[in-house]
Order: structure tokens, then C-alpha cells, then sequence
């Protein structure tokens, strides 16, 4: 156990999971550890070696996933197993077409010509959220958070039920957490919600939504991102950061009224799941380094390109030395200001 790691500057809260993969291209994965928490890591990863992180497991969930995660530098002491053995696998088959399906796994096996894994069988996925208040039973509480974490400058939270992400906004708000950013689940994204929004919102740095779940969030009442962004910071938020997957990331700073575009980085793309949060985790990491949205921008960026050209949660450990780095460089004078 790394209990000697007595403060640390981030904090990460997510879900893990058990996962199967059949990418785009390259070899499938098999009940693999993964999950929202561990991309979002591995994306803090590439520029900050240490992070404690919150979730819950199943009794069943494998404690030496546990130990190869400790061992990459993570405190794993807010990771608290229930009693009971839990249902932790996700599945995510991908065509030539960057497609992405969730259901069907026999069918998505049987026309790749692979043998069908005998533990995903009875593989249901999750039933969609339909109270946006419901507590998942995997969500992190507000107290499995260990002491030395209320003491880090910086918390992310990865998509969450509304009252998971609210509590935990609201019991580690303090004077040491300098940077909050969150990344909103879908169930509550959309426009009958926005009262509830707005309280989440005030305590909120960075806000990271996908231009889909924007859009759910204004239907019908405007179609301009930005207009969308600025209202958002509005309700309390200091910066918004659209994600738009393979079209890059949108930036407004409500301080300086400052808007960026900022293409994605031209990389291979083997395996995209978990994009997104490598980004989040990213843009954390650099948002504290240079306390600057654009800069934390490219941060975030390059944590992306390197996840989706390979597969699963620490990929970007493996790449070669000053890789990072030079597409950090690159990217300096590839944003645009609107």
C-alpha cells in the first residue's frame, strides 16, 4: 500500500470496469480493467505521476487490477469494496466506421469470426438512468473519502449520477481545492433539469460537456455553442470545454470572455473509448500547472491522442520518451481564437 503518500495535488472520481473491447483496429480486449476513472489516469498520467481515486467495486472485482493500479503511483485508498459480488462489465464494439454499439455482443463476435468470451455471458447493458436523482450503487460516496485527500488542490469527476457529483462538489469544496471540474453524465443534461444544474454549477471550475449533451441541454432554445457556453458560465462555472471527439474542443473563459477552437491532434486512431476522460484528465493536470484555459487545452489534447492509438486505460505510459512533449509543441500554434 502507498499509505505513506500523506497529500496529494489531485483527485480523481469515476467508475472502474470490467471491460470488452473490440476496437476499430488491433486485438480485442477481455475483461480488461477500465472505466471511466482509469482513462481519465492515464490521461492525468502522461504529465502528473500521483492522484488518489474514488470508486466502488464489487467484491469480485480483481485486487490484483488493484495492485498493478497502485503500483503506476495511484492512491488507491478511496476505492472501497462492497460486501457483495457486483456485475462490472461494459462492452463497446466499434466498425471500420468509428460506429459505436454497446448491444448485441454474440452478434459483434460472430461477424469478426472470434469465439465469444464464456465471461460475458448474460451480458446485459445498463439500463438507462430514468430518476436523474438515483444514487448508482458504484458511485463513490462523500464518506469513502479518505482524510489525506481533502487536502489536494485539484478534484475531477467523471460522468456520475446527479446526486453523487453534487455531494461530492459540496463536501470537498474547501480552501485547498483551488480547481474542480466536472463532466456531466448525460441522464441530467437536458433542458427541464436546469435548476438543479445551476446549483451543481457554483461550485464548479471547468465544466466538460460533450457538444451532444450541450445541445440536449438547450433544445429548442438556441443552436450557437458558444451562446450555450456563455450562458453556462453564467450559472457559476469559470470555463466551459466542449468535446467534440474528432473535431477538437471548443474553450470559453468566462474571466476574459475569451473563445478558442482547438482541432484535435492528428493521430492514428486504434481504439478511441475513453477519449474523453483522458482528455478531463489532461486539461486537469495542466489547467494546474499553468493556470491558463487554453494552455490546459493542449494539455488535455495531447493525453487524448495518445489514449486512442491503443488500447485500454495506460496505454500512454507506454509511448516513447518526449512524445508528449513535442505534440504539446505542435499543438501551440494550432488553436484559434473566434
Amino acid at each position: 500500500m502507498l499509505s505513506h503518500i500523506l497529500f496529494m495535488n489531485f483527485i480523481l472520481a469515476g467508475r472502474l470496469a470490467r471491460e470488452y473491447i473490440l476496437p476499430p483496429a488491433g486485438l480485442p480486449l477481455a475483461d480488461a480493467s477500465g472505466g471511466s476513472l482509469l482513462y481519465c489516469a492515464g490521461g492525468l498520467r502522461v504529465w502528473e505521476k500521483q492522484a488518489g481515486l474514488l470508486a466502488r467495486i464489487g467484491n469480485n472485482y480483481p485486487q490484483e487490477w488493484l495492485q498493478e493500479i497502485e503500483a503506476l503511483g495511484f492512491d488507491i485508498r478511496g476505492i472501497k469494496a462492497q460486501p457483495v459480488d457486483v456485475d462490472q462489465r461494459a462492452f463497446i464494439a466499434y466498425s471500420d466506421s468509428m460506429e459505436r454499439s454497446q448491444i448485441n455482443p454474440v452478434q459483434h463476435f460472430a461477424r469478426r469470426e472470434m469465439n465469444f468470451p464464456k465471461s460475458l455471458l448474460g451480458y446485459q447493458m445498463e439500463e438507462p438512468v430514468k430518476d436523474f436523482k438515483q444514487i448508482h450503487p458504484l458511485s463513490p460516496a462523500a464518506v469513502d473519502v479518505p482524510k489525506p485527500y481533502r487536502k489536494a488542490k485539484a478534484l475531477h469527476i467523471c460522468p456520475l449520477d446527479f446526486t453523487t457529483q453534487s455531494q461530492l462538489i459540496s463536501v470537498l469544496k474547501s480552501a485547498s481545492l483551488s480547481t474542480i471540474s466536472l463532466d456531466p453524465a448525460p441522464s441530467y443534461m437536458n433542458s427541464t433539469l436546469w435548476k438543479e444544474l445551476r446549483v451543481v454549477l457554483q461550485g464548479v471550475t471547468i465544466f466538460h460537456p460533450s457538444e451532444e449533451e450541450l445541445r440536449a441541454l438547450f433544445w429548442g432554445e438556441t443552436n450557437d455553442l458558444w451562446e450555450m457556453a456563455q450562458t453556462v458560465c453564467n450559472f457559476g462555472c469559470e470555463i466551459v470545454v466542449i468535446k467534440r471527439g474528432g473535431q477538437g474542443q471548443y474553450i470559453y473563459d468566462k474571466a476574459s470572455k475569451r473563445k478558442w477552437e482547438l482541432p484535435a491532434y492528428p493521430s492514428r486512431v486504434a481504439d478511441p473509448t475513453g477519449a474523453g476522460d483522458a482528455f478531463c484528465g489532461g486539461y486537469l493536470a495542466g489547467f494546474l500547472k499553468t493556470n491558463d484555459p487554453l494552455q490546459a487545452a493542449f494539455y488535455g489534447s495531447v493525453s487524448a491522442s495518445l489514449k486512442i492509438e491503443g488500447s485500454g486505460p495506460f496505454y500512454s505510459s507506454d509511448v516513447l520518451p518526449g512524445l508528449a512533449q513535442a505534440r504539446l509543441y505542435a499543438l501551440q500554434g494550432m488553436a484559434r481564437e473566434i
